[in-house]
């Protein structure tokens, strides 16, 4: 005779910025957005998607070697050190959740943002432009800060965006999406 099955419990439900709720179990590692029943699309990141989802492997690289972390639980820069910079520019638009406890999600952070992935690729790519602009600001070459500036004039980051996703070759149904 098998034991009676304990019903699972039903887990985290986040407050999304945009009113609705959403059940973190609903939310799985393969998931990068979802319709809302507000009638928009959410971009969804997990702490196990790599930072190379949104930047290419050289400048994940260069950000590692350049950034210094305070985190024991993650010493090397990466994704939820980028949604953390999301998070801080746009604090209503974005939740994020510690599931560290619930096992059945297979991942420890969850952001869920006011707008699709795409949108979210973007703010990613310009806020790391940010950075990397405000880190040359504070070399003490001149022409390495103009050169960058002239560089970032010609940059597009919507293109960039467009054509790092046709690269990989990113549908709405693939994993990096």
């Amino acid at each position: 005779m098998t034991e009676p099955r304990v019903p699972e419990s039903p887990g985290e439900e986040l407050d999304l910025p945009c009113g609705e709720t959403k059940r973190v179990r609903d939310l799985d590692m393969g998931m990068r957005e979802f319709d809302c029943a507000c009638g928009d699309t959410h971009a969804v990141v997990t702490d196990v998607h790599p930072p190379d989802r949104f930047l290419p492997d050289f400048l994940v690289a260069v950000l590692r070697e350049a950034i210094e972390t305070t985190s024991e639980e993650m010493p090397e820069f990466g994704t939820p050190h980028l949604m953390g910079i999301v998070l801080e520019e746009f604090p209503q638009a974005v939740v994020a959740a510690d599931v560290t406890e619930d096992q059945d999600v297979g991942y420890a952070m969850v952001w869920v943002a006011d707008f699709d992935s795409r949108r979210l690729h973007e703010i990613i790519v310009e806020l790391v432009v940010e950075l990397m602009e405000h880190a040359v600001s504070h070399a003490e070459d001149d022409g390495a800060t103009t050169e960058f500036e002239e560089q970032m004039l010609q940059f597009d980051v919507s293109e960039f965006v467009e054509q790092y996703r046709e690269e990989r070759d990113l549908s709405e149904d693939d994993v990096y999406a």
